[in-house]
């Protein structure tokens, strides 16, 4: 059985918070304002993954009124998402997302993210696909106040290793 699912998450910029999108601590004089380190492309990826295995969302399973979570990396919220969808016997397929910030330019940092990524959910590099765009200085993201990010997941059920219902 395969499955699909979406995920999307946005976070205000602000200055002197350090800029992490997949992983990698990107070199720009704003970061995400957040609970945790403010990662979108992690965080948009977890609720794909969720989403396609019907298991609610990053909110539900990493709740941003918990102390725990603050600060957190975001890394460790991505193991954390793939370890519950290997324990209802689930694969990672692949990942396709975009990236939406007006600047500074990510396209430099992607193979980094794409590493980074394959090695927490333990798959292949080219099993990921990052793109990065602006909105051509429209909206939130075009004028510098936010980044966006928008993942798809698919999953497969691995029917050896599927938990029966009880």
């Amino acid at each position: 059985m395969i499955r699909i699912g979406n995920g999307y998450d946005v976070h205000k910029l602000g200055s002197g918070i350090d800029l992490w999108i997949g992983g990698i601590k990107i070199d720009c004089d704003k970061g995400a304002i957040a609970h945790s380190d403010g990662d979108a492309l992690i965080h948009a990826i977890c609720d794909a993954l969720l989403g396609a295995a019907a298991l609610k969302d990053i909110g539900h399973h990493f709740p941003d009124r918990d102390v725990q979570y603050k600060n957190i990396d975001s890394k460790i919220l991505l193991r954390k998402t793939v370890d519950l969808l290997a324990a209802q016997g689930y694969s990672i397929v692949n990942i396709d997302s975009v990236v939406c910030l007006q600047k500074p330019a990510i396209n430099p940092y992607v193979d980094e993210m794409q590493k980074c990524l394959a090695k927490i959910m333990n798959i292949d590099v080219d099993r990921i696909s990052i793109k990065a765009t602006t909105t051509e200085k429209l909206g939130f993201v075009g004028r510098e106040e936010g980044i966006a990010a928008h993942a798809v997941a698919l999953i497969e059920k691995n029917e050896q290793n599927k938990i029966p219902k009880t």
